[in-house]
């Protein structure tokens, strides 16, 4: 069947990155593609796109909700499922690559001068394989619910539209231009509190809480700003899996719905990214003193660096 199909393809070429990154990190490529460096950032330039298959549970959390026709879920149990999803995912990578899942994230910390560039487009890269085949992941789970909601139909929109469980897709009352603030803003304060949670001469965040405090800043910021489009905040998150619908049956109006917002959540949460560290650069850090003058204080990139800045939905 087709379902079986796609989800074949999307875990071959997942088997094969991984493969790519064990190559990586026993430096039988490494010093051939780069040069040397710290002998983890194989695993961290691949290992991004293990964290997207949090988009599993994430949008498992959607479709639960939308396939019962929320009997089994609505709003709050999609926003906590989503947040809950990122905590997990951070708590089990965090370690070894500090959980980059967000492009949005990963270009600002680039801005910002806390990650190479030449990480980049390998990140990048990771973050969208692993949500496409999250996404495909989930399409061959609820195959069986998808095709009984509507009578064997993939639609968009409508009561019996479930494209949404995947992407996101904005009401009909939003406008283009009040799409795209809604991305950047969401985006701006996303990365605004991120930058404080790790920013070692603010008040901080213990070690090892700070995936619980994300969790909770994702479904503080679900809750208010997720009613235009659902607040996506991460263009691989998004992108992706509004792909993958494209080839599984949906079709290409994926792209073309709500005056071709497709373009939007990808455009706008870089934007919002490096505008919520850019306030926080200007208008906290750069303000920070130092209480012993006889000691250097810790930078607080330099501590974000350490901690390999993650995130998000």
């Amino acid at each position: 069947m087709a379902w079986q199909f796609y989800l074949f393809v999307c875990l071959f070429v997942y088997v094969c990155a991984r493969v790519h990154t064990s190559a990586s990190e026993n430096g039988l490529l490494e010093s051939a593609l780069f040069p040397p460096v710290d002998s983890r950032d194989g695993a961290q330039v691949i290992r991004p796109g293990n964290r997207d298959f949090y988009l599993v549970l994430g949008c498992g959390s959607i479709a639960q909700a939308v396939l019962s026709r929320e009997k089994a879920g609505g709003i709050i149990t999609i926003n906590i499922g989503f947040a809950t999803a990122v905590v997990m995912a951070l708590y089990v990578t965090f370690g070894v690559s500090g959980g980059h899942i967000n492009p949005a994230v990963s270009f600002a910390m680039c801005t910002f001068g806390r990650m190479e560039w030449f990480k980049f487009p390998f990140y990048v890269g990771a973050q969208l394989l692993g949500a496409f085949v999250g996404a495909a992941t989930v399409f061959g789970i609820y195959y069986d619910g998808l095709m009984a909601f509507a009578d064997g139909k993939l639609l968009i929109t409508g009561e019996n539209g479930t494209a949404f469980i995947f992407a996101t897709y904005p009401k009909p009352f939003v406008s283009v231009p009040g799409a795209f603030v809604d991305q950047v803003v969401s985006t701006m304060f996303l990365l605004l509190i991120v930058f404080a949670i790790f920013d070692s001469r603010n008040l901080g965040v213990p070690r090892g809480l700070e995936p619980i405090v994300i969790g909770l800043l994702i479904i503080v910021i679900s809750c208010s700003l997720g009613l235009n489009s659902g607040c996506a905040m991460n263009p691989a998150r998004d992108l992706s899996p509004r792909l993958f619908t494209a080839l599984a049956g949906w079709g290409f109006e994926v792209f073309t719905f709500g005056n071709n917002f497709w373009w939007i959540p990808v455009v706008g949460p870089m934007i919002g990214a490096v505008l919520g560290g850019l306030i926080y650069v200007l208008f906290i850090q750069m303000h920070h003193s130092n209480p012993d003058p006889e000691v250097k204080a810790e930078p607080a990139e330099n501590n974000l660096e350490k901690h390999e800045l993650s995130v998000i939905m």
